[in-house]
């Protein structure tokens, strides 16, 4: 039986109150996303300090890669309940941080809080979804996650349009709080009454789990050395650069699957591409909108039509790879989805070299580029979920995370110091900042091409050498 037709089982009702708790969870952490992207050109022209705009993205990329790691193990070694707990705690409050914010440096502390609590939430999350449910029902949950995280691209962008120019950019962030106060009241009942053993030994070793926090933190440290080394270049700048470098060469590696080549296959590849795809498509959103505002002269509601118009793509992308008429490898799929993201970001960069005439070829190459990430998004997750033994599912979905948040904080980094060394010349700023980020989108349709097959219907290969790279 293939994974598609697994995948029609349906979901058991006393455990669909939780499964609307998680989802309401993850649509809180997705609107804050989407709505601070439109916000964002609302925020910096208040407090001002332009040179902050990246960090206000990449300290919740750079929190996060510590966060995620720490969720892994925890949740290895205590079960996701009490990661979820915590992780929902400290994303409230820095949706509280934020939401109070004084300046943009206060602004970026409080996205940094937010990326510790999001980074544990979402693999908490990761993890309740493989312990709870089996392999015929794991793609339409994951399928359900990836709506969740799609909704708010569609009401979130006009929400916070709304909300920045009728009243305050600052209750953008406080508009996340009632829906996460619903999805505790759901999650946390259920929560208590579900038995969750710890399923890996390995890690229990404390000079193990201090072994790997410490190589978290040295993967953060060395991910905010590379974006400093970008912000003003200048002789200190290779001292930042050759700190980054080494930082995330010491830290890097005990954080990735066992085994991890940077060439290798199976699950290697499957972090690659993640890495890759996910940081291109995230650096590009990081300066959509304020590419729309100045350079297309849309005001900020109607760049963030343009966003949720885009958007679709996901949407469509995330419902095709259910399907159960699809009958393509999962590695396929992803393959697919990786190639349909790098057109849609060549077809941007495109666009941004001709400012104010090429909005149309923009608005296209936003959904096909979300379409894109809906087919290798969800599949990526689904390839850890296959290739991986219970006892290291932990370690892989946090391998996988950490590569996501990785790419994601590193992409708009360069973004970042691409648009700042081509300003004041704004033509040239935002086509080297968006071809940049076509060029990293091709690195990942390449690496996903050395995933290798992978069968649909297997959850735990009968092989321990198929979860092993190769």
């Amino acid at each position: 039986m293939d994974e598609s037709t697994q995948s029609a089982r349906p979901i058991a009702p006393s455990r669909r109150g939780l499964i609307v708790g998680l989802l309401l969870c993850v649509v809180a952490i997705a609107f804050e996303a989407v709505a601070v992207v439109t916000a964002m050109p609302a925020a910096e022209a208040d407090l001002g300090q332009v040179e902050l705009y990246a960090w206000a993205f990449t300290a919740f990329m750079i929190a996060q890669t510590f966060a995620i790691v720490a969720a892994g193990q925890a949740s290895d070694r205590v079960g996701p309940k009490q990661p979820l707990v915590v992780g929902f705690i400290v994303f409230a409050a820095g949706l509280v941080i934020a939401g109070t914010a004084p300046n943009m440096l206060v602004l970026v502390a409080g996205r940094f809080v937010q990326g510790l609590g999001g980074g544990t939430m979402n693999l908490a999350v990761m993890v309740l979804v493989a312990r709870l449910f089996d392999a015929r029902e794991r793609a339409v949950v994951i399928t359900w996650m990836s709506f969740a995280w799609m909704l708010p691209a569609f009401i979130g962008p006009t929400i916070a349009a709304w909300l920045s120019l009728t009243w305050s950019w600052h209750l953008v962030f406080f508009s996340v709080l009632p829906v996460m106060a619903v999805g505790g009241a759901l999650i946390f009942g259920p929560l208590r009454r579900i038995e969750l053993a710890p399923v890996d030994q390995t890690d229990a070793v404390p000079s193990r789990t201090g072994h790997r926090l410490r190589s978290a933190a040295l993967v953060a440290l060395g991910a905010a050395a590379l974006q400093v080394a970008g912000q003003h270049i200048e002789l200190l700048s290779l001292l930042w650069l050759a700190a980054g470098i080494a930082l995330l060469g010491f830290g890097l590696p005990p954080l990735l699957p066992r085994g991890y080549r940077p060439t290798g296959t199976g699950l290697a590849a499957n972090v690659n591409l993640r890495m890759l795809a996910a940081g291109a498509f995230f650096g590009a959103d990081t300066f959509l909108t304020l590419m729309l505002v100045r350079s297309e002269g849309l005001n900020l509601s109607w760049g963030g039509v343009v966003v949720t118009i885009g958007s679709a793509g996901w949407t469509t992308g995330s419902w095709l790879q259910s399907r159960s008429w699809l009958r393509l490898r999962r590695d396929t799929i992803a393959s697919v989805g990786a190639a349909l993201t790098a057109a849609g970001l060549a077809l941007i960069a495109v666009a941004a070299w001709f400012p104010g005439s090429l909005l149309g070829l923009i608005i296209g190459g936003w959904v096909v580029a979300g379409l894109g990430m809906g087919l290798h998004m969800a599949s990526t997750s689904l390839v850890v979920m296959q290739l991986s033994a219970e006892p290291e599912l932990g370690r892989n979905s946090s391998s996988l995370q950490v590569g996501e948040a990785l790419g994601n904080a590193l992409a708009a980094g360069i973004a970042g110091t691409l648009f700042a060394l081509a300003m004041p010349d704004q033509r040239l700023a935002f086509g080297i900042l968006f071809t940049a980020m076509g060029v990293i989108a091709a690195a990942a349709l390449v690496s996903s091409l050395r995933i290798g097959p992978v069968v649909n219907h297997s959850i735990v290969p009968p092989d321990p050498d198929l979860y092993r790279v190769v």
